[in-house]
C-alpha cells in the first residue's frame, strides 16, 4: 500500500464477554440442530430398513445374468 496506516476495532471486555456469550449460545443452538436432525435422519432410517426388508431382496452377481 501507499505506506497508509492499517486499523483495526478496539476490543473491550464488554465487547470480549458479548462475543463469547454469543459464541456459547451459537453453539448450543448447532448442537440442538444437530440432536434434532440426527432423530429426524436415525427414525427414517428405520423407516427404510423396514421398507427394504418388506419388500425387496438382495440381488446376487448370478440373478442378474439371467
Amino acid at each position: 500500500m501507499s505506506g497508509r496506516p492499517k486499523y483495526k476495532l478496539k476490543t473491550t471486555k464488554v465487547e470480549k464477554s458479548v462475543v463469547e456469550a454469543y459464541q456459547k449460545l451459537e453453539r448450543s443452538v448447532v448442537k440442538s440442530y444437530f440432536a434434532v436432525e440426527n432423530a429426524f435422519v436415525g427414525a427414517y432410517q428405520k423407516i427404510e430398513d423396514k421398507f427394504v426388508d418388506t419388500f425387496l431382496e438382495e440381488v446376487t452377481d448370478e440373478d442378474e445374468n439371467d
